[in-house]
């Protein structure tokens, strides 16, 4: 495993060119570029390190408690988190091209379809918090509506191409037992 860089190392991405760490998670590296601006990399991306600085402050980023109250936000209230989408897809569109030419296509852009498509997974989510906190629910009734929950997911990974962040992707029923 390599040694996780810290805040103010200097690399070359393959794909965007020379950048500034400038926020580490425990999975991403979100850089700023020169030529592409802030982007996120995995922690396990191919780079070359120009100059690595050590991590000296605590382990856990300013990321890091950001994510986790907006957690406890998610969890205790209404409030989603911002998800966005892939750079490829802003701005485009989905065509729908009915088998039966009498009728008309339907033109969709592509960022109302991901914003519908987040919403979905936020209503998904706010029902599996209620079911898990549910007094008059039973575990088994629990463990078998969570198991809906997990296929729902599932059903859904077809869009994570969607997502600019694989770590905000659908996850569902893994195929590994």
């Amino acid at each position: 495993m390599q040694k996780i860089l810290g805040i103010g190392s200097r690399i070359d991405h393959p794909t965007h060119g020379v950048g500034v760490v400038t926020n580490v998670t425990s999975e991403l590296y979100w850089v700023t570029f020169i030529k592409d601006g802030l982007e996120t990399i995995t922690i396990d991306d191919t780079f070359e390190v120009i100059e690595a600085v050590e991590d000296e402050v605590d382990t856990v980023s300013l990321y890091e408690v950001e994510k986790s109250l907006r957690e406890m936000l998610k969890r205790y209230s209404d409030i989603s988190e911002v998800v966005p989408i892939a750079d490829k897809w802003k701005g485009g569109t989905m065509i729908l091209n009915p088998k039966d030419t009498n009728l008309s296509s339907k033109e969709i852009p592509i960022d109302t379809f991901f914003h519908k498509i987040v919403m979905v997974r936020d209503r998904i989510r706010v029902m599996e918090q209620k079911i898990n906190s549910s007094k008059t629910l039973d575990d088994q009734d629990k463990i078998d509506l969570q198991q809906y929950i997990t296929r729902i997911y599932g059903s859904l990974t077809t869009f994570n191409v969607l997502f600019k962040n694989t770590t905000q992707n659908f996850k569902g029923e893994s195929s590994k037992k």
